[in-house]
């Protein structure tokens, strides 16, 4: 059985070359990763070299380097929509209200935020147990 490995590289213009170096000190973790990436791609380090470097898969790599193709320097950042969502959806102008009003003491709005939070649990409770005593 033969494995084909294909040796692949970014290569990059200077300009390309100079807003990498400047990303690659850029406070956001992923940002600075991939632009390193690049930069050592283009100093001729393969793919498996940087997976290891950078502690992912060489898909993940590969992929990097597909959307640099693609996108440029836009392909840096995480796409919008992407991570954690927010668990405070709809509760914006309480939880601004409570901060005005306990701006000193933010236990006082953690237990609002959880006592709101209850109300909405029993809420959502009391329509499906609801809907089930009403069948025959």
């Amino acid at each position: 059985m033969y494995i084909y490995l294909i040796i692949r590289y970014v290569t990059l213009k200077t300009e390309e070359i100079e807003a990498l170096e400047i990303s690659s000190k850029n406070s956001n973790n992923l940002i600075r990763k991939r632009s390193q990436c690049l930069l050592l791609s283009n100093q001729g380090r393969t793919i498996i070299d940087l997976a290891s470097i950078f502690d992912v898969d060489r898909r993940t790599i590969e992929r990097w380097f597909d959307k640099w193709e693609k996108e440029g320097l836009n392909s840096l950042p995480i796409a919008t929509g992407r991570g954690v969502k927010t668990r405070l959806k709809g509760l914006e102008e309480v939880l601004s209200k409570q901060l005005e009003i306990h701006s000193r003491n933010l236990k006082n709005v953690l237990l609002h935020l959880q006592v709101v939070r209850r109300g909405r649990e029993q809420r959502k409770r009391s329509k499906t147990t609801s809907f089930f005593v009403w069948l025959p």
